[in-house]
């Protein structure tokens, strides 16, 4: 399934921030929607300034335009202000990008489990993000920082306990 970019994103305008108020406060929130899209569906978590620039998102090769550096770090603020990022240097160079929210995931992960009667289980990380089992679920390839944050999301609602395994972490749930 191919990404289905928004009208916006083939007029050239909206390629540089506008300076009136109102219409910025549109742009923006339509270029946060555009980013979280386009995250989620190729399934990205973590972006790099720089690299962005270049990333088809930010960079319409089609009509020539792209978003300056000021412009997405200011389209990252936003999303920051938004809880859907967090920076990973002091920098501002690398950040993680939270399309959907650790208790969003820990949510669909513990759907899944009582679903399939898994209540009680233990499951090592790599089972639950990468095995045969959850090859269908929204969660499978899940990146391990975005996986930890959820389970322990359902560890304060006391629905799972993070334990620590002699190959690595793992997860019972409740």
């Amino acid at each position: 399934m191919s990404f289905e970019w928004p009208w916006q994103y083939n007029f050239p305008p909206f390629f540089t921030l506008q300076p009136n108020v109102d219409t910025r406060q549109k742009q923006l929130a339509a270029w946060r929607s555009l980013a979280l899209s386009y995250c989620r569906h190729h399934k990205l978590y973590t972006l790099d300034v720089m690299e962005a620039q270049e990333c088809p998102v930010f960079n319409h090769k089609n009509i020539d335009r792209k978003l300056s550096t000021e412009a997405i770090l200011i389209v990252f603020e936003e999303l920051r202000k938004k809880g859907n990022l967090e920076w990973l240097d002091k920098n501002k160079t690398r950040c993680l990008v939270m399309w959907r929210r650790p208790e969003e995931w820990g949510k669909l992960i513990y759907q899944w489990v009582s679903k399939n009667g898994m209540v009680n289980s233990v499951f090592t990380l790599y089972e639950l993000a990468n095995g045969d089992d959850t090859e269908s679920e929204e969660f499978h390839g899940l990146e391990e920082w975005m996986l930890i944050r959820s389970l322990l999301a359902l560890q304060t609602d006391g629905k799972a306990e993070v334990i620590t395994m002699d190959d690595g972490k793992g997860v019972k749930f409740f």
